[in-house]
């Protein structure tokens, strides 16, 4: 396992995930035509679906991939392990969008170019060692950054910075 640790958070809210996704689909349909989508599962799911709706796209289906563990700290949800393909698909990914939500250490998205050699690799956020990886992205954040997902995270109260001492 990684023994990366995050000294910055960025917590995404489902409203900004939404305008990335398609302010991404923007971009995306000046690039096509596009067979369909590629979707690396679990995390691309949810901007595919506003992909596919934005760009019309009907064909839609999934490499399940995994590499993130939990690490029991609940400062830190996850870090990345060993890399699992859990369900491929056929062929090279000619006239496809494979789209993530994310590209960090570069780990999954190597593998999964490898398996798709010709696909147009999108994804809404890119840390640095991941953005050579990807052809299109909407926003790059450090890579000691920890990207919070809203569907990663709950509402709670937030004690105010005043009383917090």
């Amino acid at each position: 396992m990684s023994d990366h640790t995050y000294s910055m958070d960025y917590p995404v809210s489902w409203e900004e995930l939404h305008r990335n996704a398609r302010t991404l689909s923007l971009r995306l349909l000046d690039k096509g035509p596009w067979k369909g989508l590629i979707v690396i599962t679990r995390g691309g799911l949810v901007p595919a679906a506003i992909l596919a709706r934005e760009m019309d796209i009907r064909l839609i289906d999934t490499v399940c991939v995994t590499s993130y563990k939990s690490t029991g700290d609940s400062s830190v949800q996850s870090v990345q392990g060993e890399l699992q393909i859990l369900k491929g698909v056929e062929g090279d990914g000619d006239g496809m969008l494979l789209i993530d939500d994310l590209v960090d250490t570069g780990k999954t998205a190597r593998c999964v170019r490898e398996m798709l050699p010709k696909a147009h690799f999108a994804t809404l956020y890119a840390k640095p060692a991941g953005v050579p990886l990807v052809d299109t992205f909407i926003t790059e954040v450090s890579q000691d950054t920890w990207i919070r997902f809203p569907w990663d995270m709950e509402y709670t109260f937030s004690t105010p910075l005043a009383d917090r001492t």
